[in-house]
C-alpha cells in the first residue's frame, strides 16, 4: 500500500553489511518502493560509516540497487563504497537511510572504542548535514550471541545507546525495539535468516512512514 508520506520522495540507501547480498537491499529497499518512494541503495560489508565519505575497497565485497532494478553483488575488492556528495549530486535524495552500527561494534575486543566509532559517524553525519537532505539512522538489531563475529547483548546495546547520542542530524531509529533478544534466527550471530530480514525491513519501512518520524525527518538540517 502506498504511503502518502513517503510518495513521489526519493531515497539513498546506504550501509554495512546488512545491505549487501539478498539482506536489506533487498527487502526493505522493496518496502520503501511500496510505499511510493524511489530508492538508491549501497552496501559494503565490513565497512565503517566514515567510508561512506570516500571511495574505499572493502575486503568483503559490495552492493548496489538502483530503484527496481536487480541487486547487483561485487566481490571482494571488486566492490567500493561511493562518496556520499557524489551520491547526492546524481540522484538528489528527500532521505538518506543509513544502517550501520554492528560493523562498528567490535564485539570481540574488550573494549567498546567510543573514540573510532565517535570518529566514523561524525565524518558521516557532517556529510549528511552538509548535504542539507533529512536523515534516518538505523541501529544495530539483536542477532544472537555468539557466532563467528562474538556478538553480545550487551555489546549490541552499549553501540545503540552510543549511536543515539551521536547520529544528529539523523533521526535514530532502535532497532533493538523492533524484536526481543534472539527473535530473529541468525546464520553467524550478525546475518539474520531471510524471515529475519523480511521482519526487520518491514518494522523500519513502518518507523520511516510514521507520521511521528516523518515529521522528524521533513524538518532537514541547517547546511
Amino acid at each position: 500500500m502506498v504511503s502518502l508520506l513517503l510518495a513521489g520522495m526519493t531515497v539513498l540507501m546506504i550501509g554495512d553489511s546488512h545491505m549487501t547480498q539478498n539482506y536489506l537491499i533487498s527487502t526493505l529497499h522493496d518496502d520503501l518502493m511500496r510505499q511510493g518512494a524511489k530508492v538508491y541503495s549501497y552496501g559494503a560489508c565490513g565497512s565503517p560509516s566514515g567510508d561512506w565519505m570516500k571511495s574505499v575497497h572493502p575486503f568483503c565485497g559490495s552492493a548496489f540497487r538502483l530503484d527496481n532494478a536487480h541487486i547487483r553483488n561485487r566481490a571482494s575488492e571488486a566492490g567500493s563504497t561511493r562518496p556520499l556528495p557524489d551520491m547526492v549530486n546524481e540522484y538528489h535524495p528527500d532521505l538518506i537511510v543509513v544502517v550501520n552500527g554492528d560493523d562498528m561494534a567490535a564485539y570481540k575486543s574488550h573494549a567498546f572504542p567510543k573514540t573510532w566509532v565517535w570518529d566514523q559517524v561524525s565524518s558521516l553525519t557532517r556529510g549528511i548535514k552538509a548535504s542539507g537532505v533529512s536523515c534516518v539512522w538505523v541501529g544495530p538489531a539483536w542477532g544472537s550471541e555468539g557466532g563467528s563475529f562474538g556478538k553480545t547483548y550487551a555489546r549490541v546495546k552499549e553501540m545503540s545507546n552510543y549511536l543515539a547520542e551521536i547520529v544528529a542530524p539523523c533521526v535514530y531509529l532502535n532497532s533493538l525495539k523492533m524484536s526481543k533478544p534472539g527473535e530473529w534466527r541468525t546464520e553467524d550471530g550478525v546475518h539474520f535468516m531471510p524471515e529475519g530480514y523480511q521482519a526487520w525491513g518491514d518494522a523500519i519501512a513502518s518507523e520511516i512512514v510514521s507520521s511521528d518520524i516523518m515529521q522528524k525527518i521533513r524538518a532537514k538540517p541547517a547546511p
